[in-house]
């Protein structure tokens, strides 16, 4: 009788998680797609993220449930130095710059990520942001916190993708979030014109 107690708070307890993390994620897809169309991607917003609902994310990540104040993911590293569920979330969306990086065993490569993806990563980190930190959110926060990022733990992506962050993040985060000129932007980008740093970006240099 008391296996079977501990048996239905264990399932009710991951139907609860499960249910949460459901609607952690949706949270999510609302942000993002809603930064997304104001960046002029609007279609990538809509189908952002559908391998969370994929058996290997959902499972591991209903199983590391935080509550949705922090992403189960780190949890899952945090627990047991993996997460199967990264790996396959990583693999299946071009949003990370993760996804375009090679030569695992000969110091990493990483590839430009393609804009429109580039884009979308923004979107991402805005999105997460504000799912995580609630009404205290600030664009200008995330702006921050993507510098503290850069000199404290630098992500192995391309130069000119990171540059393109950075000028991105930093416009938001002081005018607000605009609709962007996609085709300019997009051409600026490919021409290879974000190569620069965060003193040129704030004192105007560009």
């Amino acid at each position: 009788m008391e296996t079977d107690t501990c048996n239905l708070k264990y399932y009710m307890n991951y139907f609860k998680n499960a249910i949460g993390h459901f609607k952690t994620i949706m949270i999510h897809k609302y942000w993002v797609y809603k930064y997304a169309k104001q960046l002029g991607i609007p279609c990538q917003g809509l189908l952002h993220d559908l391998s969370k609902f994929s058996w290997t994310e959902f499972s591991e990540s209903v199983k590391f449930y935080q509550e949705g104040k922090s992403s189960p993911i780190v949890a899952a590293k945090k627990a047991q130095g993996y997460s199967l569920a990264w790996l396959h979330h990583r693999s299946h969306n071009k949003h990370h710059y993760e996804y375009w990086t090679d030569k695992y065993d000969d110091g990493t490569i990483a590839l430009k990520m393609p804009f429109k993806y580039a884009v979308e990563m923004i979107a991402d980190y805005l999105g997460a942001a504000r799912v995580y930190n609630g009404p205290s959110f600030t664009i200008e926060d995330e702006y921050n916190w993507w510098k503290d990022r850069l000199e404290k733990h630098p992500p192995m992506m391309h130069k000119e993708t990171k540059y393109f962050v950075s000028y991105m993040l930093y416009r938001l985060s002081t005018e607000g979030i605009f609709k962007i000129n996609t085709s300019k932007f997009e051409h600026l980008y490919n021409s290879g014109y974000f190569n620069f740093d965060f003193e040129d970006i704030e004192n105007n240099n560009i």
